[in-house]
């Protein structure tokens, strides 16, 4: 292995508020990163970088870790062109249109899939995001949801079993027989391939004694916990996800002051996803009270077929500093630190020493134009794991 040192940085965001200016952001003018191997080894200023092996000129650019997206729904077929032109004509989402995208994943191959969801990994890798997660939920029958999961298994180690997306059309008039099946068979199947488990936790998918279930029945397989949480309506979600010590609360659109209280005093993250929120016309989050009350937020993309079809995490941060109440800083933290938390990853998500050395590099000088100059494909540079595939 050899070194390499990015140079002549016009702003470099470490996200460790001991360097550079002192904010979250740890902010570091004319700075440098020094890689070795697959990690980051020193950061600073450039007049005092180590000697190394390598040199790169960041041209006065900026750099700042990865993004983490955590939370997608990559492995699908279909697409839902359709139900999307009649909602933007007026009909609201709903969460039947997801067995639209079941049918269409049960008759594809395996080939297709797994072509599928490399298609939208390198779309998401070329617009700066270096660790996702993302879902099964597509497939809904034991076969189906673990082949999901196999597949996804295969491109990250952030895979997450969500037989419990929406009843199966299979049982749609038995949806405890459904529970039982989540919880047991389908689980049995899917927990080899996964590290969490997750649940749709809302009117027309799951109620708080079904999401209970399932997500306790998962952590004794050792998932671990995140939810689809208040995202159509006030609900047991948010409250659940602290009970269950769950990573992540997603969606997090409708909440009360307790479940803001709950998630600002607890180890779950609040993941806002403003894709969603964009392709669906509905109720912004409150990202200004979630962080104003302590709570730790994320930004993600929820990338799926049906109600957020992005994979670009630099659209979702200006959605959030433009309709959601978030500075420039806070949206770009939520994308990369954020994001980590959500996945209770401490190697990703920040430029310092030990961390894995995943860093983009944007065509401008600071990391405030990913909000200042929205729908500009900015990111010219990615580094994953110590190489350069952008």
């Amino acid at each position: 292995m050899s070194s390499t040192v990015i140079t002549n940085i016009a702003t470099l965001v470490t996200n460790d508020p001991s360097l550079g200016d002192g904010s979250a952001l740890g902010l570091v003018q004319d700075a440098a990163v020094v890689i070795d191997g697959d990690h980051v080894v020193w950061t600073g200023e450039s007049s005092k970088a180590p000697a190394t092996d390598n040199r790169v000129d960041a041209g006065g650019r900026a750099v700042l870790p990865g993004f983490v997206d955590s939370h997608s729904h990559l492995v699908f077929a279909g697409d839902r062109t359709q139900e999307f032109n009649a909602r933007m004509s007026g009909r609201a989402y709903s969460a039947g249109g997801i067995r639209t995208t079941v049918a269409a994943t049960r008759a594809a191959s395996d080939e297709e899939l797994e072509a599928n969801l490399t298609r939208y990994l390198d779309e998401a890798l070329r617009q700066g995001t270096t660790t996702f997660e993302t879902k099964s939920g597509y497939g809904l029958t034991v076969a189906d949801e673990s082949r999901a999961l196999r597949i996804a298994a295969a491109h990250t180690d952030e895979v997450t079993y969500l037989g419990a997306h929406i009843v199966s059309p299979d049982f749609a008039d038995d949806p405890a027989g459904y529970v039982s099946l989540v919880t047991g068979e389908m689980l049995d199947a899917c927990a080899p391939h996964a590290r969490w488990i997750d649940v749709f936790c809302e009117k027309g998918a799951f109620d708080g004694d079904q999401a209970r279930a399932i997500l306790t029945a998962g952590k004794a397989k050792g998932l671990h916990p995140r939810i689809h949480a208040n995202q159509l309506s006030y609900g047991p979600g948010v409250q659940l996800a602290v009970e269950l010590d769950a990573a992540s609360a997603d969606h997090c659109t409708h909440l009360t002051d307790a479940d803001v209280d709950a998630l600002a005093n607890s180890g779950t993250v609040a993941t806002l996803l403003p894709g969603a929120e964009f392709s669906t016309r509905a109720e912004w989050p409150d990202a200004r009270r979630l962080l104003d009350a302590g709570a730790t937020v994320a930004l993600s993309t929820d990338c799926n077929p049906g109600s957020s079809f992005t994979s670009s995490v630099p659209f979702c941060i200006a959605l959030a500093v433009r309709d959601m109440g978030m500075t420039p800083d806070e949206a770009v933290w939520s994308a990369t630190a954020g994001g980590a938390a959500a996945l209770r990853r401490d190697d990703v998500g920040r430029l310092t020493p030990g961390a894995r050395a995943d860093l983009t590099l944007l065509d401008a000088p600071s990391h405030v134009h990913l909000a200042y100059r929205p729908g500009v494909p900015l990111v010219t540079g990615v580094w994953r794991q110590g190489v350069r595939v952008v």
